[in-house]
């Protein structure tokens, strides 16, 4: 049972890095479940005003997406050149994250495997599903794309003109979340990975380690107790801050503010500083398995 007042009394699990720090902290930081806050840093979006606040989202998208590895851009129903527009900004903040990563985890770049950039001029508070809603606490997992054990990394940033805050709620750590619903979950069917590749509803195969982070993330949005009273902190980002994360392991919603952009990134666990503090070492500890 949570108690009614669950709220930590500690600082929230935010660390601060700015340009006069040494960056050899920044893995450290995001390896130990913090999200790390850099509020120093510029990416330029002059000139752009008339692609980023136009009416962009398509009714079936929560966010505009583009794929940095086809140019693809989907989500938005404008064309001409406010389409093209936001398409180049939308890459260049995809370069711009890249350059980021590399430049302050680089003990990374060998395994770092760029996903889609995102943009997100919406505020949180539209109609979803629970599952979909990421007002609900949760951690990230993907039931298209297995992660196979990797790392799901994401730098974000406010690029609100008016003044606006991003709001997030961070949560227990993953561990604590993890032991929570490990009990509730369910073994994988033997071969139903290797089947669901075959058929193209995955791209890849889905591990026991997958099944079970889905699990993780399906049941702590469904729990209406827990979302209501379970331990959190409320955070805010002002708009030019950039936040990173490791969104598999921080457990994270997201309340509210709208134009932000995310660029994702894939690491194999064996490329962290410290495997053991990825959420599939947490899990195969705490089920004593072999998850992939």
């Amino acid at each position: 049972m949570i108690a009614e007042d669950a709220r930590p009394k500690t600082q929230p699990p935010v660390a601060v890095l700015t340009a006069r720090d040494p960056k050899d902290q920044a893995a450290r930081f995001l390896e130990q479940g913090a999200v790390l806050l850099l509020p120093d840093l510029d990416f330029d979006t002059a000139g752009f005003e008339a692609a980023m606040f136009a009416q962009l989202s398509d009714e079936a998208s929560k966010n505009v997406s583009y794929n940095p590895a086809t140019g693809e851009l989907k989500g938005t129903t404008v064309e001409g050149p406010v389409r093209d527009q936001l398409a180049e900004l939308v890459a260049r903040y995809a370069k711009w994250s890249e350059d980021l990563v590399r430049e302050l985890l680089p003990a990374y770049s060998s395994g770092l495997q760029i996903g889609r950039t995102s943009y997100r001029p919406r505020s949180a508070d539209h109609n979803m599903s629970k599952r979909k809603d990421d007002r609900r606490l949760h951690v990230d997992a993907f039931p298209s794309t297995p992660m196979q054990g990797r790392r799901i990394l994401r730098v974000f940033r406010n690029v609100n003109p008016n003044g606006e805050s991003r709001f997030w709620r961070v949560g227990e750590p993953f561990a604590d979340y993890a032991g929570r619903f490990l009990p509730r979950a369910r073994p994988m069917a033997p071969g139903l990975g290797g089947l669901m590749q075959a058929l193209g509803i995955t791209r890849g195969r889905r591990t026991a380690y997958d099944a079970l982070m889905l699990q993780l993330h399906d049941q702590a949005k469904d729990d209406d107790a827990y979302q209501a009273a379970a331990p959190h902190w409320d955070v805010s980002f002002p708009p030019g801050a950039t936040w990173l994360v490791f969104t598999d392991a921080v457990v994270h919603a997201a309340l509210g503010g709208r134009y932000a952009f995310e660029q994702t990134f894939y690491l194999p666990v064996a490329c962290m500083e410290n495997p053991a503090a990825s959420p599939l070492k947490t899990l195969e500890r705490l089920t004593g398995k072999v998850l992939a």
